[in-house]
Order: structure tokens, then C-alpha cells, then sequence
């Protein structure tokens, strides 16, 4: 399985020159199945920079949406195989009392986008995630919801003994003491347990997230705790704040691997990094 970081940045895109190290993006990471099977995991702006180096007639393609914010789908009209007839797209999503391509569509259509759903040339099917998980190829993909606003979904995907955990919008320490409640009880734990590679809300520093409490996101100290409760072999904090450069994401990830103390390989996710599990 490879892993690879078309867009590691939340909320929304950045284009500073300050922040081009970490990347400027919004949330797309891809993923590599041995049998050739592709995953898409968000449709964030970094899809746009995927789509160019996809052949949309090689195999069916697979998007898997965590939730509908516009930072993880406001790419999603720039993937270039929605425009070629040959493309077989899946777009999975969180389940709601509205089909999924309805409620993409109040995004995705006038006035705020010249082009609408229904005219994609690709053969494009919406699905909302199976509680019970599906198989894309050889792969076993399990989903379930998580803490943050909104309906929103954590992704695991399974091939042989590589497994992915992905929970890039996610706020497990509200309500909850990571460090000592039981892991049923803690949002995702069971999604990231034992991952090869967990990749991990970690969008503010501590004093941000004493002004964000609520609003879905894990301060970098909360991100920690949980990578570690998690024993994850690798855990990559991602969804880096707009507000913070590069000198601020290399300062932080200088305090967090003082403060890891977890078994795991700690990392900040970088657009344009390769991960092979």
C-alpha cells in the first residue's frame, strides 16, 4: 500500500511562500493498493494536482469523503477524470436523511460552481459509507463516525497486513480523558488501533484550542495523547492551521517529538511525501 500527501492543510488553501514547505492544499491524500486499486481519501483542492497524473481508463476509481466542509470537497470539480467518459468514479460519503449527490450539490451547482454534478461526462456513482465496511479490491475499507462537527467519518482501510487510519478532522479529547478512559469510549480508537500508519487531526497549538473548543479539531497536545493510546507504528499529524507557516509547523513538530514518549514513528505530514506500508 502507498500512502501519498496531495494536500495536508485545513480549513482553507494557502498560498504564502512561508507555508510552501508543509504545503498549501486543503485535505487529499491517495492511496496505492497492491492489486492496483485506488483510494482518494477527501476531495480538498490537493486532488486537483492527483487527477493530473491519473489515467481514468486504468481501473475504477474510489473517493472517499469524510465529511461535506468545503475544504475537503472544493476540489473536488477540478479532478480530472470526473471529465472523461472512460472514468468508472465511486464518491462514498457520510450517510444522511439526503442522498449524497443532493447534498453535494447544493455546493457543487449555480451559483456557486459554472458547472454542474449532472453534467459530468464520467460514469459517476454517490454512495453513503456502509456501517458493516465494503472490499475496493483486495482492500477492506471500515468507516465510522467520529467527533467533529457535522456528520463525519474516520476511514480504515485493511490490504493483507498494511492498514491506513484516516481521521483528519477529529476532536477526541472533548468529554473524554484520553489517557485513562477505556478505548470504546474514546471517538476512533477503534479505527486507529494498531494502524500501520495513523494520519491525525492535529490543527492547533494548546492556547489556539482553548479559544476552538468544540469546533472539531485536536490541539497538539490531545493529537499526542491519542497517536499514542492508539499504538500506531506510525502516526502523522495533518490538517495544519492556515495560520501556521513553516518556522511555526517545524517549531511544533520540535515540541511534539519532545513530547511524543510513544512507541510509534512521529511525523507532520508534508504535501508531496510517500508513505509505504
Amino acid at each position: 500500500m502507498k500512502v501519498r500527501y496531495w494536500g495536508v492543510r485545513g480549513s482553507v488553501p494557502v498560498a504564502e511562500p512561508g507555508a510552501m514547505g508543509y504545503g498549501g492544499n486543503t485535505s487529499c491524500v491517495s492511496v496505492e493498493l497492491d492489486d492496483g486499486g485506488l483510494l482518494v481519501l477527501d476531495a480538498g483542492t490537493g486532488i486537483r494536482a492527483l487527477g493530473a497524473t491519473i489515467d481514468p481508463a486504468a481501473q475504477p476509481i474510489h473517493v472517499l469523503l469524510t465529511h461535506l466542509h468545503l475544504d475537503h470537497i472544493s476540489g473536488l470539480l477540478f479532478f480530472a477524470p470526473l471529465f472523461d467518459p472512460r472514468a468508472q468514479v465511486t464518491i462514498w460519503g457520510p450517510p444522511g436523511e439526503e442522498d449524497l449527490r443532493k447534498r453535494l450539490a447544493r455546493y457543487l451547482s449555480a451559483p456557486l460552481s459554472p458547472v454542474e454534478i449532472r453534467e459530468l461526462p464520467a460514469h459517476v456513482e454517490f454512495r453513503g459509507c456502509e456501517p458493516e465496511g465494503w472490499d475496493v479490491g483486495g482492500a477492506r475499507v471500515s468507516a465510522a463516525q467520529v467527533s467533529h462537527r457535522g456528520p463525519t467519518l474516520g476511514y480504515r482501510i485493511a490490504e493483507g497486513d498494511s492498514v491506513l487510519a484516516y481521521l483528519p478532522d477529529h476532536e477526541p479529547g472533548l468529554g473524554q480523558d484520553l489517557e485513562r478512559d477505556p478505548g470504546d469510549w474514546i471517538s476512533g480508537h477503534a479505527l486507529a488501533h494498531r494502524a500501520g500508519l495513523l494520519i491525525h487531526d492535529g490543527q492547533y497549538t494548546d492556547a489556539e484550542y482553548a479559544l476552538t473548543i468544540g469546533w472539531g479539531h485536536s490541539p497538539l497536545t490531545d493529537a499526542l495523547k491519542f497517536g499514542r493510546r492508539s499504538d500506531a507504528e506510525r502516526v502523522a499529524l495533518f490538517h495544519h492551521d492556515p495560520g501556521h507557516d513553516d518556522v511555526m509547523l517545524d517549531g511544533l513538530a520540535e515540541q511534539a517529538q519532545a513530547a511524543w514518549r510513544g512507541d510509534g514513528i512521529l511525523s507532520f505530514a508534508r504535501e508531496g511525501d510517500v508513505v509505504e506500508l
